[in-house]
């Protein structure tokens, strides 16, 4: 009789070296949906094995599975194993990996690297026998090294847009202390992704995108700042050779956490291509007593075969999924701090609100400076207490005034600071997130409170809560001005324990109060990930208003995010964060597509900039149920002075698009507007969307359809030949609306 070995799914006959055996397709995983196929051998007895994520396989029997996976095991290369190595869920240097292991941590010091073994395989709930094949939606994974004194489950699973979902969770069974360093989500990709790409940043320039070739070695971006930050990976993208907007082959993955996280994108001389991402722990931050368990974040996998906008339609339709996200239209907001900054006076801000309503403004949001002593940022966070000094009657008369006008009322807070000096130091010096006696180094003069001690989070929901519910608040602008410098929380650091505190404020706050919306808002986009997005219901994308930018910061944002949960304002006609002036055509077509507002001070601008404000406002609400449904799409425009975007109806019945001038081209005239992802079969009448009247053109003559008003054309020469576009001055964009005949 032949001996025959398993090596992570992997059955090799033992004495033909190295040539497969025949094996049953039993426990063979198939997950499928919308488009995108995972194939997991699950045979044992090691880890399990991802063979396959991309393209759907379609439905496949039980013998071509086997064939499959037969199929897919590799050579045995000279001057290596004499066999072939498995890949398994967590990649383990004890199986022979190379690469960075799935699973790390010791006892005391030292222990030796796991050597996982599959235990049991759940099929959408349904358990598996020996022999079964599996396929449907989601899976559940077992699996024990009892050497180790540890378990881990594993749950994958494919949403309802093709999104993979993956977490892990490590329990100890042994009998003592297991100090975990790290539990990583890793998914393999294939030999085809040879280019990659992620992004940083920083303040005012959010989400900048990075490329580079996917060669040999490790690629590895950690995060150490306690919050997601302006320069964080975001997406961590492999694909085919020069993927764009709508084509290529790629795969994507992010990590839902706001706190400490580490990437990476590696490449081995055996073929293998991964994609990690885990929770950044810092040494003694988790050590699991025996019986504890510690449960990674969620990694989000998006593969699409139509380059990036195929990953974006992932995340969109996953979010707009959810029972959490958004359901009424976002109300178009008048945030008042580019308005009025710290003065505030209750007779300029009932003036304020007035302009607002009288322009179709739906919310209006009081920021920062209505509490304590706060009349600079030097002092009173942590003092939640409405200023008796500004507000002699309490915010009551503004609430009044506002939602009298038929406005929400929304407030600015930061309950994750505390100045130095401010009561609340005063009183509990000890809540400091910080080794006990030490100060750490300031930044924008504030230091973050340890909302892990459950007395600093009671008080902060105590406080917050007796907010919302005396002036019914229907909205909190939340911010987070501050990277975290050597958080410490009970002896250990603080990172982790911080990030669940916060998780947990926010999930109380939104459980006492069912109406309340809250926004992401983290130094502008310094928390931008699905992890704060599962308790908020927008993100504030940046601090910077300029149109310009915000072309680059709201177009990257979007590859994560659908619009409906990207705040974007229209701000004054000179950038304060800046100094670039731009014409409100410009600033106005830059924020309409997305959770639209503005953040200047209409009440000192003039009556014809009013007027025009008002007549975008009303195009916003007109358009949001397009906009904040749709299909977002965005061309490969071969001029990179300029970009082409838009977005589609579900139904291909209508659809609106910008062209942006963002720069002068180096031709005499610009290149035709393409317009992708309409129905090829159906006519679409395009007309020029100009609610401010004041798009400049540099031209002696417009382009003859536009000069008839219009013109009809099939979906399919609209995104194959185009439209001839005018001569637009830099920093200008033209605005179309297509209505299906």
């Amino acid at each position: 009789m032949t001996a025959v070995s398993k090596a992570g799914g992997f059955a090799v006959d033992g004495s033909s070296g190295g040539a497969p055996t025949q094996d049953p397709a039993g426990n063979l995983v198939h997950l499928r949906r919308e488009g995108v196929s995972v194939l997991i051998d699950a045979r044992g007895p090691g880890q399990p094995v991802v063979l396959h994520w991309g393209a759907d396989l379609t439905e496949l029997s039980p013998s071509t599975l086997s064939s499959l996976a037969r199929a897919m095991v590799p050579a045995v290369p000279r001057a290596v194993t004499d066999e072939p190595l498995p890949r398994g869920l967590l990649p383990e240097t004890a199986g022979g990996y190379r690469g960075r292991p799935g699973l790390s941590g010791h006892r005391a010091g030292g222990s030796a690297p796991t050597l996982l073994q599959l235990a049991s395989v759940q099929i959408d709930g349904k358990t598996l026998s020996a022999g079964d094949p599996g396929s449907g939606a989601s899976v559940e994974f077992e699996l024990v090294d009892e050497a180790a004194g540890l378990s881990v489950r594993s749950w994958w699973s494919l949403r309802v847009s093709g999104l993979l979902e993956v977490r892990h969770q490590v329990t100890n069974t042994g009998q003592s202390a297991y100090e975990l360093r790290e539990l990583a989500v890793v998914l393999p990709v294939p030999q085809q992704a040879l280019e990659l790409m992620d992004f940083t940043g920083r303040w005012c320039r959010e989400r900048a995108p990075q490329r580079r070739p996917f060669v040999m070695g490790a690629v590895t971006r950690e995060n150490r700042r306690g919050r997601t930050a302006a320069d964080s990976a975001f997406l961590t993208i492999a694909g085919s050779p020069g993927f764009g907007n709508r084509h290529g082959s790629v795969w994507a993955t992010h990590l839902a956490w706001s706190g400490d996280q580490i990437t990476w994108a590696e490449a081995q001389p055996d073929g293998t291509r991964m994609l990690g991402a885990a929770e950044l722990l810092s040494p003694g931050e988790i050590e699991l007593a025996p019986g504890e368990s510690y449960a990674t974040p969620t990694v989000f996998g998006a593969f699409s075969s139509a380059g990036l906008d195929g990953v974006s339609d992932r995340f969109h339709t996953y979010q707009r999924s959810l029972a959490s996200h958004p359901s009424s239209p976002r109300p178009a907001v008048l945030n008042t701090w580019e308005a009025v900054y710290f003065d505030h006076d209750l007779a300029r801000l009932n003036d304020l609100a007035d302009q607002a309503a009288a322009l179709g403004i739906e919310r209006f949001v009081l920021d920062d400076g209505w509490f304590g002593g706060r009349r600079d940022d030097t002092t009173s966070l942590g003092d939640w207490d409405v200023s008796s000094e500004v507000w002699p009657d309490g915010l009551g008369p503004l609430v009044s005034h506002v939602t009298g006008l038929g406005m929400q009322f929304g407030l600015w807070v930061e309950p994750e600071m505390i100045n130095l000096d401010s009561d609340l130091y005063r009183a509990h010096p000890d809540w400091l997130l910080a080794p006990p006696g030490v100060i750490p180094a300031q930044a924008r003069q504030q230091q973050v409170l340890d909302v892990a001690n459950s007395s600093a989070r009671q008080y902060l929901f105590a406080k917050i809560d007796g907010l919302v519910k005396e002036y019914g608040i229907s909205f909190l602008k939340w911010d987070h001005n501050r990277d975290l410098v050597n958080p410490m929380h009970q002896g250990r650091p603080g990172a982790h324990a911080q990030t669940l505190a916060v998780y947990r404020l926010m999930d109380d706050l939104k459980a006492a109060n069912p109406s309340l919306e809250i926004e992401s808002c983290a130094s502008g986009g310094a928390r931008v990930d699905l992890g704060i997005l599962a308790r908020t219901d927008r993100v504030w994308a940046s601090d910077c208003n300029d149109a310009l930018e915000r072309q680059h910061i709201q177009r990257w944002t979007g590859l994560l995010l659908p619009p409906e949960l990207i705040g974007a304002h229209v701000g004054p006609a000179t950038s304060h964060t800046t100094g670039r002036t731009q014409g409100l055509a410009f600033r106005a077509a830059t924020a309409l597509f997305q959770h639209f507002g503005a953040e200047w001070d209409i009440s000192a601008a003039s009556p014809s900039d009013r007027a025009a404000l008002g007549a975008v406002i009303a195009a916003y609400r007109r358009l949001r149920p397009l906009l904040h449904t749709g299909t977002v799409v965005n061309a490969d425009h071969p001029d990179p002075a300029a970009t082409v975007s838009g977005v589609v109806a579900k139904d291909g019945s209508a659809a609106v698009f910008s062209y942006a001038q963002l720069t002068s081209g180096v031709g005499e005239g610009p290149v035709p507007m393409r317009f992708p992802g309409l129905d090829p079969d159906r006519d679409y009448t395009v007309t020029v969307l100009d609610p401010t009247g004041e798009t400049g053109f540099v031209h002696r003559e417009p382009p003859l359809w536009m000069a008839d008003g219009s013109v009809t054309l099939s979906g399919r020469i609209l995104e194959t030949v185009g439209l001839a576009v005018p001569v637009l001055h830099p920093e200008q964009a033209l605005l179309l609306e297509l209505t299906a005949r």
